[in-house]
């Protein structure tokens, strides 16, 4: 059974609170058994992954079946991560559609057998224009990614998606 891949947008805004929703939807619906939330840790008082499994664990998700990636700071190192550090081959990504064709293009270069799920579960207004700009510079690194193969900053060691995990 695949799991989902949650990709961080920033604590607290809509995007965020949809993609947690539409991942914990599947995961009551039985279309996935574990859910990786990936984000960004950069900081001390900020911690994406960490705010998604909470949201996840208060609407019903076992902790052990909510795994966070710590060092999701871009698409593509949460997706590389994926594969390298969690060992996952096929996943569901969980966004919103003006970042699912990015995310789809760099999984399937990584040779991950993905689908995406569009996760606006309402208008952003104003943000989502902002997200929609930003995908366009955003492609263009994941081209130079993808052709460069580059490796994350930080990848770590192998860590078991599957393995009991009450952190």
């Amino acid at each position: 059974m695949p799991v989902a891949i949650v990709f961080g947008a920033g604590i607290g805004t809509p995007i965020l609170t949809d993609r947690v929703s539409t991942a914990v939807s599947l995961y009551k619906g039985g279309k996935i058994s574990k859910i990786l939330m990936t984000g960004d840790n950069g900081h001390l008082n900020y911690d994406e992954p960490y705010a998604m499994k909470s949201l996840a664990v208060a609407a019903g998700v076992p902790k052990k079946d909510v795994v966070c990636d710590y060092a999701g700071f871009r698409t593509y190192d949460s997706l590389y991560r994926a594969r390298d550090i969690f060992d996952i081959r096929n996943a569901i990504l969980v966004t919103q559609g003006f970042h699912l064709p990015r995310a789809i293009f760099i999984a399937k270069n990584l040779g991950l057998s993905v689908i995406g799920i569009n996760a606006a579960l309402r208008s952003y207004g104003l943000e989502q224009y902002l997200y929609e700009l930003r995908e366009i510079l955003a492609s263009e690194y994941a081209w130079l990614d993808v052709t460069t193969q580059r490796k994350p900053k930080f990848l770590g060691k192998k860590e078991s998606l599957f393995a009991d995990n009450d952190a």
